[in-house]
């Protein structure tokens, strides 16, 4: 199943320029997304980060993997309509650059679901290199 801007604008609330994730290539509802970020020379973060040096920063890599998983969440039926947010981030770490031209995957393996709070494991790769990953906490809210 894949999903296009429109389809995602659907189940994730986040808009431009907050929506970090371009199409989903994978997702089974409630366990696991998997997203695509094609990043662009043209986005406004590269004018201040860095000039002559373009690097997309850590925190929006781990905030693409963060929208894959709440499409992974916010595709199951009763969670439908709500909105994730971060409960936690935990062992965040960065393994390679991201630089414009850079086409990043986005998988999100969802490991712990009870209630309204789910935990799961991301991990970014740019070509078959691991460039971040992270553990995260999710709280679905209204």
């Amino acid at each position: 199943m894949e999903l296009g801007i429109t389809e995602i604008q659907q189940i994730i609330p986040h808009r431009y320029p907050m929506l970090l994730i371009d199409k989903v290539t994978e997702l089974v509802p409630g366990k696991k997304a998997v997203a695509i970020r094609n990043v662009s020379g043209h986005e406004e973060i590269f004018n201040g980060h860095f000039p002559n040096n373009p690097v997309l920063p850590g925190v929006l890599i781990v905030e693409s993997l963060a929208q894959t998983g709440a499409v992974a969440l916010l595709s199951m039926d009763e969670f439908k309509g709500k909105t994730a947010y971060f409960g936690g981030i935990k062992s965040a770490k960065f393994h390679q650059m991201v630089r414009p031209g850079d086409t990043l995957r986005l998988e999100v393996e969802m490991t712990k679901l009870r209630n309204h709070i789910g935990s799961g494991e991301g991990i970014a790769y740019v070509d078959d290199q691991k460039v971040c990953s992270a553990k995260l906490t999710f709280m679905i809210g209204e």
